[in-house]
């Protein structure tokens, strides 16, 4: 008896000791740095922009009738239609009605102003392709221009999932139809929903 309960208190003893101690964690394989990886990636998307860059310069010296102006954003942009009479552009708070097609840098429809029918954006309010956010704050009521977008203006390294590729940069001919302000197209609608 004497050498059984020996026996247990024994291996109670070890369980106890080995639950105790803390299994210690086991390091990556992978040895690289964070801040290798992040130049890495830094370097990775300089090289990408200037490519980019590259093509889009190469559309805009092939068409040197059409005066190209860049934005501070990192865009390209030239009017179609300009409206010289009105100096009001979206700001937050208004609602820009707009019609848009999505080309691919050679020209290429990859949206129609059908398939993406007319839009009503809250300025500010809603998440749009970053390039159109910013272009559209530009535009006056009845303009039409047309954007070249680099992909960080676009979809970027995602794409939309559909039509648009990873890093595709985009040309995107917008007109906008009316702006308004928000207030204003609320009591419109309520009035609708109460009709």
């Amino acid at each position: 008896m004497n050498k059984y309960f020996i026996t247990m208190l024994f291996l109670v003893s070890i369980t106890l000791t080995g639950c105790s101690q803390q299994q210690q964690a086991r390091k990556p394989i992978s040895r690289t740095s964070g801040a290798a990886f992040i130049d890495e990636s830094v370097e990775r998307n300089r090289k990408l922009i200037a490519k980019e860059e590259a093509q889009i310069d190469s559309i805009i010296k092939s068409n040197p009738d059409i005066e190209y102006i860049a934005s501070s954003k990192g865009y390209w942009y030239y009017y179609g239609q300009e409206n010289t009479q009105d100096d009001i552009t979206p700001k937050r708070g208004d609602v820009a009605f707009f019609n848009y097609t999505i080309k691919d840098l050679d020209g290429n429809i990859i949206y129609s102003e059908e398939e993406l029918k007319p839009q009503v954006y809250y300025v500010d309010k809603e998440k749009i392709m970053i390039g159109l956010r910013s272009g559209i704050k530009l535009m006056n009521k009845g303009e039409k221009v047309t954007f070249l977008f680099p992909s960080n203006m676009g979809y970027g390294y995602h794409g939309d999932n559909k039509k648009i590729g990873v890093n595709q940069s985009l040309i995107c001919t917008v007109t906008l139809n009316d702006i308004k302000p928000e207030a204003e197209v609320k009591d419109n609608q309520k009035t609708k929903d109460n009709n």
